[in-house]
């Protein structure tokens, strides 16, 4: 099975917490919350932070400025195999929001509920806690 290569961004603001959206109907892990995101186009010879800027503009509307990546893991579902490149996106133009009709909202790092996410989000929402227990 062929290896999907999957851009995320946590788009961090320093007032309203980390903007996150709930997985549709009918996809992949529905219902899920999730940071938004989506598939590298690398047959097109897309790079992560390419397709991470796309995705951004593309499913919550904003034009990302700053994106650091936060780490890269790789996680095997049932029916397909992800490598994930987590980015914190912290300088945007816009205001994100669910442009695909998904269902979005900011929440804290402390309401980021593991359960609530696609068991490969659960290291990174621990490495967020973590930043956040450190100031960053």
């Amino acid at each position: 099975m062929k290896r999907i290569e999957i851009a995320v961004g946590i788009i961090i603001h320093a007032e309203r917490g980390i903007f996150v959206t709930q997985r549709m109907k009918g996809s992949h892990l529905a219902d899920f919350w999730e940071f938004p995101g989506g598939k590298v186009e690398t047959s097109l010879g897309e790079s992560p932070e390419q397709a991470l800027y796309r995705e951004l503009y593309e499913e919550a509307g904003i034009e990302a400025s700053r994106s650091e990546l936060l780490t890269t893991l790789e996680y095997d579902y049932p029916d397909r195999n992800l490598k994930l490149h987590f980015f914190v996106v912290d300088d945007w133009q816009g205001e994100p929001e669910g442009c695909e009709g998904q269902v979005s909202r900011w929440v804290t790092v402390s309401q980021l509920n593991e359960d609530h996410f696609p068991e490969a989000n659960r290291p990174v929402i621990a490495q967020l806690r973590l930043r956040a227990e450190q100031g960053k």
